[in-house]
C-alpha cells in the first residue's frame, strides 16, 4: 500500500472509537481527513475541532468534492457499517481504493514493533495501561486505543521510537490482519457468535492470531485460558494472573486510602510497593498483564512503579465519576456477562455493604439472545437493577428478543424495565448509595446528566 500517492482519506463510520484513532493518525500525518457517521457525538465534535470534515447524512452528494479524486483518495470503512449504506455503496460501485480499518492497522503492524492486546474483555484497559507505562518510560510508544485514555484525553498516542500498541479486535476477525512482535490475550469468553457461529470457532480464530505473532516474538496469556491455546514453538510465552504459578502475578494486596497496594512478581524479580488508584480487582489483573508487556518491551521497574501511581484509567472503563462519602457513581463499558459480573463484584469488594443500583443497556440483539441467562445471573448480583431497551448497533431487530428476556430470567426482586429517556426522572426518586451505568451503546449519553443530577445531592 503506497500512501505517498494518497492525499485525501475518507472514513465511513469515523465516529467509532477505533476508526477515530486511525483518523487522528492520518491527520497527524498531514493527510486531508474527513468522514461520515450516523450521528453526532462528543467524539465527532472533537474530531471536527481537530480539522476533520464530517457529515451525518447518508448521501454521497454530501461528501466534499476533493475526496472524490480516485487517484488521490483512500476510503477506509468499518465492518460495523450496514451493507445498505449509500455512501459505502457509492464508493464501491465507482471503484475507489477501499480498505477495512483492520487492513490499514495490519500494514502499520507489519512496519513497526507492534504490541497487540486481544481478548473478549479487558483488552482496552490492558492496552491503554500498557501504552501509558511505555509512554512514561524511556522506551516510549505510539498507540491505537479502543477507549479514551483519561491521562491523555485521546485514543491515539504518537511517540518516538518504533513501538506501536494496538487493541486487537476479534469482531469480523479483524485481529487476523495484525502481525505483532508481542501479543497478550486476556480472555476467551464466548462473544460475537453472530460472526463465528459458535465458541469453538471463535477460539480457533484466536489460535490463528497467535500464529500471526512474528517469529521469535512473545505471547502472554491469562492463566485462566492458558490451557486452551497451543503456543507456536517460534514464540517465547508467559502467563499472568493472580495465581503464584503464573509467570507474572501480584502478592500482598491491600486496600487503604482509596488505593490498592501490592507487589508484582515476574521472571526478572519483584516490582515492590506498587500503588493503583483504580477500584476494581480486575484492574489489578489488568495491571499485571500490562506490566508484563511493558517490562518485556524495555520499561524499567522504577518507571513502571511511578507510571502506575499516576494512571487515571480509561473513559467508560470502571470510570469513577463521583466519589463522595454519600454517593459513588461509576460508568462502565461492560456489555458481556463476564464483564458485568466482574464490574459488580469489584464494586462490592471496594465499597463494602453499600446498596448498589445498576442501569444496564444490552448491546446487540444477537448477544442478548445468546447470553440472556448469563446476563440475568450477573445482574442478580446487584441490589437494584434497571434494564434499558437493547441498543441495536449494526443489527436489525430479532423477533422475540428484547431486554424482557433478561428481566424474566432474573431472580432479583428490585428490578424494572425503563426507556433511556426515563432514567433521570427515575433517579430523582431513588435513594442512591452506589450507582453503576453499564453498556456499550448510547447509554454514555446519560453519563453527563446523571453526574450533574447526583452532584446536586452531595
Amino acid at each position: 500500500m503506497d500512501f505517498s500517492k494518497i492525499s485525501h482519506i475518507w472514513f465511513i463510520g469515523i465516529g467509532g472509537i477505533g476508526m477515530s484513532a486511525l483518523a487522528r493518525y492520518f491527520t497527524a500525518g498531514d493527510f486531508t481527513v474527513g468522514g461520515y457517521d450516523r450521528t453526532e457525538s462528543p467524539l465527532t465534535k472533537n474530531l471536527a475541532s481537530e480539522g476533520m470534515e464530517l457529515v451525518f447524512t447518508d448521501d454521497p452528494c454530501m461528501v466534499p468534492l476533493h475526496y472524490l479524486d480516485k487517484e488521490k483518495s483512500l476510503i477506509i470503512y468499518t465492518p460495523a457499517i450496514p451493507d445498505d449504506n449509500s455512501i459505502l455503496n457509492y464508493f464501491r460501485s465507482e471503484g475507489y481504493k477501499m480498505h477495512k480499518r483492520s487492513e490499514i492497522l495490519g500494514v502499520i503492524s507489519r512496519n513497526t514493533r507492534s504490541v497487540a492486546v486481544a481478548g473478549t474483555h479487558g483488552k482496552t484497559s490492558v492496552s491503554t495501561l500498557t501504552a501509558h507505562l511505555l509512554k512514561q518510560s524511556e522506551t516510549d510508544c505510539s498507540a491505537f486505543l479502543g477507549g479514551i485514555s483519561k491521562n491523555y484525553n485521546t485514543n491515539l498516542l504518537t511517540g518516538t521510537g518504533n513501538i506501536t500498541v494496538m487493541e486487537a479486535d476479534e469482531f469480523d476477525r479483524s485481529f487476523l490482519q495484525l502481525y505483532p512482535e508481542m501479543a497478550l490475550i486476556t480472555s476467551l469468553d464466548a462473544d460475537h457468535l453472530d460472526v463465528y457461529g459458535d465458541h469453538d470457532s471463535m477460539v480457533r480464530a484466536y489460535q490463528e492470531f497467535t500464529g500471526n505473532v512474528k517469529d521469535g516474538g512473545t505471547i502472554i496469556i491469562n492463566e485462566k485460558i492458558a490451557g486452551r491455546l497451543r503456543i507456536p514453538e517460534k514464540l517465547k510465552s508467559y502467563t499472568y494472573g493472580f495465581m503464584d504459578s503464573s509467570d507474572y502475578y501480584p502478592s500482598d494486596i491491600t486496600v487503604s486510602e482509596g488505593a490498592y497496594h501490592f507487589h508484582i512478581h515476574g521472571p526478572e524479580g519483584v516490582i515492590r510497593d506498587i500503588s493503583l488508584l483504580l477500584p476494581g480487582r480486575m484492574n489489578i489483573e489488568n495491571a499485571v498483564g500490562a506490566v508484563a508487556l511493558a517490562q518485556l518491551a524495555g520499561a524499567s521497574d522504577d518507571d513502571i512503579r511511578k507510571a502506575l501511581l499516576y494512571y487515571k484509567g480509561v473513559a467508560r472503563r470502571f470510570d469513577l465519576r463521583i466519589d463522595s462519602d454519600s454517593i459513588i457513581y461509576i460508568d462502565d463499558y461492560a456489555h458481556h456477562p463476564e464483564e458485568l459480573k466482574y464490574c459488580v463484584e469489584s464494586v462490592r469488594e471496594f465499597y463494602g455493604d453499600r446498596r448498589i443500583t445498576g442501569i444496564f443497556q444490552p448491546h446487540l440483539y444477537t448477544r442478548t439472545r445468546d447470553h440472556a441467562s448469563a446476563f440475568a445471573k450477573a445482574l442478580d448480583k446487584l441490589d437494584r437493577a434497571v434494564l434499558l431497551p437493547v441498543y441495536p448497533a449494526r443489527e436489525e431487530a430479532i423477533e422475540g428478543v428484547d431486554s424482557g428476556i433478561i428481566y424474566e430470567r432474573m431472580n432479583l426482586k428490585d428490578k424494572q424495565l425503563a426507556m433511556k429517556e426515563e432514567v433521570p426522572d427515575l433517579l430523582e426518586g431513588m435513594d442512591i448509595e452506589v450507582l453503576i451505568t453499564m453498556g456499550a451503546g448510547d447509554i454514555d449519553r446519560l453519563v453527563g446528566p446523571i453526574e450533574a443530577l447526583l452532584k446536586r445531592r452531595i
